[in-house]
């Protein structure tokens, strides 16, 4: 919502002044703002937990898909980045690749990328083609004896070249996905709140049919706060607690972490921020593919 955007700094600076404090003391900022992010979902993801980073977000995600499929492998598309923890290096061939390399867990599937991919515009059923990909991925696995615990991506891959997939391409991966047991993850880290103009969460665009099992959330969330979310649905959370061994983050979610979530809400709101994305999207967009009309060096825009 902008750098030291007024509102924002009067929310953490009259926060800070009342109380800042640990999470394990309960506080109304929280509540207030788990209900509030609640009201931007689908009705089913309603549990969430409070981080500090989107690399936390994402590895909790997997923690908690493992623990509520019982399952260890992970399906990323190619280029993904993830987050900079150990776990999440071991799923971001963007960093793998330079570093150890590819874990035997690890399954890499094609970026749905319909400009430079494998299967492209001009493709009878580009959605079916790439989501085969990934059931080919899940049978070979399978054929190892390996199992999927999730699949996890971003809603629209950014390092990967801000790849837009065709609509239609989620809904057929979970499908194959939850067949093998599995859970699909939308990384919303570098997407969500907005920005993609149409809609809140950039995993909308494929449709409203589409529900993933888990959103993480980083980035925009806090303003450049340190603030993250994992949006679960109730099983898979109650999978996670089952274990005994409570979820605790010293400080995700504490009070002025969770004004400054609110207080971001609210600008997006005040200010059309979502309305303004459509506007100067459509608007560069335009333009931009006037040029490339003129200028054969412009393949695609995005």
């Amino acid at each position: 919502v902008g750098h030291c955007h007024p509102d924002i700094v009067k929310a953490a600076h009259e926060q800070n002044q009342l109380l800042n404090t640990n999470s394990r003391y309960l506080h109304d900022n929280l509540v207030d703002y788990a209900g509030r992010l609640s009201k931007t979902l689908p009705e089913k993801l309603c549990i969430f937990y409070f981080l500090n980073s989107g690399s936390e977000a994402n590895d909790l995600a997997l923690r908690l898909a493992r623990q509520y499929t019982k399952h260890e492998d992970v399906i990323v598309l190619d280029h993904a980045y993830h987050g900079h923890l150990t776990s999440l290096i071991d799923i971001s061939p963007y960093k793998f690749r330079n570093l150890e390399g590819q874990k035997e867990w690890v399954h890499v599937a094609p970026v749905p990328d319909t400009y430079r991919g494998l299967y492209r515009e001009d493709h009878e059923d580009s959605v079916t083609a790439y989501a085969n990909e990934v059931k080919n991925t899940i049978e070979q696995a399978h054929a190892r004896g390996r199992k999927i615990a999730a699949f996890f991506a971003e809603s629209l891959p950014s390092v990967g070249g801000q790849i837009i997939p065709p609509a239609g391409y989620f809904q057929k991966v979970a499908e194959h996905v939850h067949k093998a047991g599995g859970i699909f993850i939308a990384d919303e880290i570098q997407v969500g709140f907005g920005r993609v103009g149409k809609h809140f969460w950039a995993f909308q665009l494929q449709g409203e049919d589409f529900i993933p099992d888990i959103v993480t959330m980083g980035k925009p969330i806090g303003n450049g706060h340190p603030l993250a979310c994992v949006a679960t649905t109730k099983e898979i959370a109650e999978a996670f607690a089952a274990t005994g061994v409570e979820y605790f983050n010293t400080f995700g979610g504490n009070p002025v972490s969770c004004a400054i979530g609110l207080a971001v809400l609210d600008v997006i709101e005040k200010e059309h921020l979502q309305a303004h994305a459509t506007e100067v999207g459509n608007f560069l967009m335009k333009l931009l593919k006037e040029q490339k009309i003129k200028h054969p060096i412009i393949g695609d825009v995005r």
